[in-house]
């Protein structure tokens, strides 16, 4: 049988994996598929240099396979940067699950994904994101010790949510004192996108210092949930990117600063939870940087979670989660002073280079010994 090899533009044109901007020198992608339980799941190790590669299984119900893979590339390459800027003695890693975490989330599904998360032995460490709770991490750690995020009966660190909350808070306090002169939000217009687990506890953080919040979300029961838990104002505008705002902070889904909205955004700061935001990184960050908009990278100030879930394997406490955590305020305020000094196009970059500065001298030391 004859057979018909692909030549290297017709490659490029079927965007094969190692082409993409996403893959980033990925150092391993595992695809994870079983019949029985209807698992179909990508997990991708991007960098061990630091240590194993930690981070979250998000379950979500994406459009394509394609659209999986490139999100799973995204997310464990900025996990990468996250524990790195953190200054954390661990690499970074992601998975993802494709399908409807409501409808079609299992214990037996979770099982058979732990078990091949502890095929890898070791080499990937895995935790609660999107779509996942902390039971679902208890199911997972009956297959494989390679789990973090673990109920706290069972001696983990329980939901890391709250902490990721904490860091963003403080993490926007910061942009908002270096872009407004003070870190007081009590009175600033502040929009908050996606409230689930760390967006509904951040509005917590806002309402209770005074901050005039305003909330956005695709879940309508959670939505009016919220508002009226904490006296917040649902947005009912056709286009929230244009809203009247200080502060927005995205908290669902990634990649909300993209062409169709960098030029519409009215607020000055934009600290949030979300991973990714900038769908181009160097086009979008330059062009917030541009309009004036201070963007507190996001790998930055959401990294309270991993310094929370981390902590299962340094063996660290509470007291220590919390000093890491509050230390996202001091961090954020020396990275957008770095930038200024050096002249660089973003906040993003700049966040990027002190955390690449950080592998690099771990590569050189690992090559050493």
């Amino acid at each position: 049988m004859d057979a018909t090899f692909a030549t290297g533009k017709e490659l490029q044109k079927m965007d094969p994996v190692f082409g993409q901007l996403s893959f980033d020198d990925h150092e391993q992608i595992v695809f994870c598929n079983d019949k029985d339980t209807g698992l179909k799941a990508i997990i991708g190790i991007h960098n061990s240099v630091m240590g194993p590669a930690l981070g979250g299984t998000r379950m979500w119900n994406y459009n394509t396979e394609w659209e999986a893979l490139n999100d799973v590339l995204r997310l464990s390459r900025g996990m990468t940067f996250k524990s790195a800027i953190t200054g954390l003695n661990i690499g970074g890693g992601k998975a993802v699950i494709i399908g409807d975490a409501k409808t079609q989330k299992t214990p037996e599904l979770m099982r058979k994904f732990g078990e091949f998360v502890h095929s890898l032995s070791g080499r990937y460490i895995t935790a609660e994101d999107v779509g996942m709770e902390t039971k679902d991490m208890d199911t997972v750690r009956d297959v494989t010790p390679y789990v973090t995020g673990i109920s706290e009966e069972r001696g983990g660190s329980g939901n890391p949510s709250p902490i990721t909350a904490y860091g963003v808070y403080l993490g926007m306090k910061a942009a908002a004192k270096s872009q407004f002169g003070t870190d007081v939000l009590d009175g600033k217009k502040v929009l908050v996108q996606g409230i689930g687990h760390v967006g509904e506890t951040l509005v917590e953080y806002l309402t209770k210092e005074g901050a005039q919040v305003t909330i956005s979300d695709i879940n309508e029961e959670k939505l009016y949930q919220v508002a009226s838990k904490y006296n917040a104002t649902i947005y009912t505008g056709e286009d929230l990117y244009t809203a009247d705002v200080d502060i927005y902070a995205p908290c669902a889904m990634g990649a909300t600063i993209n062409d169709n909205t960098v030029n519409k955004i009215k607020a000055k700061v934009i600290a949030g939870a979300a991973n990714n935001q900038l769908a181009d990184e160097n086009v979008h960050g330059a062009r917030l940087q541009e309009r004036g908009i201070l963007y507190a990278p996001d790998f930055l100030i959401n990294a309270g979670g991993i310094i929370n879930v981390y902590a299962e394997l340094a063996n660290y406490g509470k007291a220590e989660i919390m000093s890491k955590t509050e230390n996202i305020y001091n961090t954020t305020l020396e990275i957008i002073d770095f930038a200024a000094k050096n002249n660089m196009t973003t906040t993003h970059k700049a966040a990027l280079t002190i955390a690449q500065n950080r592998i690099d001298q771990r590569r050189i030391e690992n090559a050493a010994k």
